[in-house]
C-alpha cells in the first residue's frame, strides 16, 4: 500500500477547504435569493392591497357624485391622486420607493377627506351602497397596513442576513444583485397626536 505523502495531504486539505468554501458560498447565495424573493413577494402583496383600494375608488366616487351639490374639488383630488398612483411603476430605488409611498399617502389622505366631507350629507351616508363601499375601503386600508408591516418584516430579515458576516462578503461578490429593500416609514409629523376640536 502506498502512503500519502506530505504534498498529497496538503493537496487534499486545500481541495477539501475549497469544496467547503464553495458549498458555503452556494448555500449563502441561495439563502439570499430566497430572502430577496420573499421580500419581492411581500411587496407584491402590498401592491395587491393598493390595487384593491384603487379598484374601489371609482365606485366610491360614482356613489358620492350622486349626492346633490357635493364638493367637486374633493372628488377631483381623489381622482387625480388615483391617477398619479396608477402611473407609478414598481420602485427600484429608495428614491422611487419614497415617491411611491408619498403618492399612496396622498391618495389615502384624499380618500380620508372624501369620507369626512361625505359625513355632511346624511342622505349619502344613509345609503347602503355608500356604507358598503366605506366598510370595504376601511377593510382595505387595514389590509394595506398589515401588508406593509409584513413587507417591513421581510425586508428586515433580508437586510439582517445580507449585512451579517460572512453573508455580506457573498452579497458583495455579486454587486448590485442583492441591493437594499427600503422600509415603509410613518409620514412626517405622525408622531404628534391629532388636535381634536369640537
Amino acid at each position: 500500500m502506498r502512503t500519502i505523502g506530505r504534498t498529497g495531504i496538503i493537496t487534499i486539505s486545500i481541495v477539501a477547504a475549497l469544496v467547503l468554501l464553495g458549498g458555503t458560498c452556494v448555500s449563502t447565495y441561495n439563502r439570499l435569493v430566497r430572502l430577496d424573493q420573499a421580500t419581492a413577494a411581500q411587496w407584491a402583496q402590498v401592491e395587491n392591497a393598493y390595487q384593491r383600494r384603487a379598484d374601489l375608488i371609482p365606485n366610491l366616487v360614482e356613489t358620492v357624485k350622486g349626492a346633490a351639490n357635493f364638493e367637486r374639488d374633493t372628488i377631483v383630488a381623489v381622482t387625480q391622486a388615483r391617477s398619479r398612483v396608477g402611473q407609478l411603476a414598481a420602485p427600484k430605488s429608495e428614491a422611487e420607493f419614497k415617491a411611491h409611498q408619498e403618492a399612496q399617502d396622498q391618495l389615502g389622505g384624499a380618500l380620508s377627506r372624501l369620507l369626512v366631507v361625505a359625513e355632511a350629507y346624511p342622505t349619502l351616508t344613509a345609503t347602503q351602497g355608500f356604507r358598503d363601499l366605506q366598510a370595504q375601503l376601511e377593510g382595505t386600508e387595514n389590509r394595506i397596513t398589515v401588508e406593509r408591516m409584513r413587507y417591513n418584516e421581510a425586508a428586515r430579515d433580508y437586510a439582517t442576513a445580507r449585512n451579517s458576516f460572512p453573508t455580506s462578503i457573498v452579497a458583495g461578490m455579486f454587486g448590485g444583485k442583492f441591493g437594499e429593500h427600503p422600509y415603509f416609514a410613518a409620514k412626517a409629523g405622525s408622531d404628534q397626536p391629532p388636535k381634536v376640536k369640537f
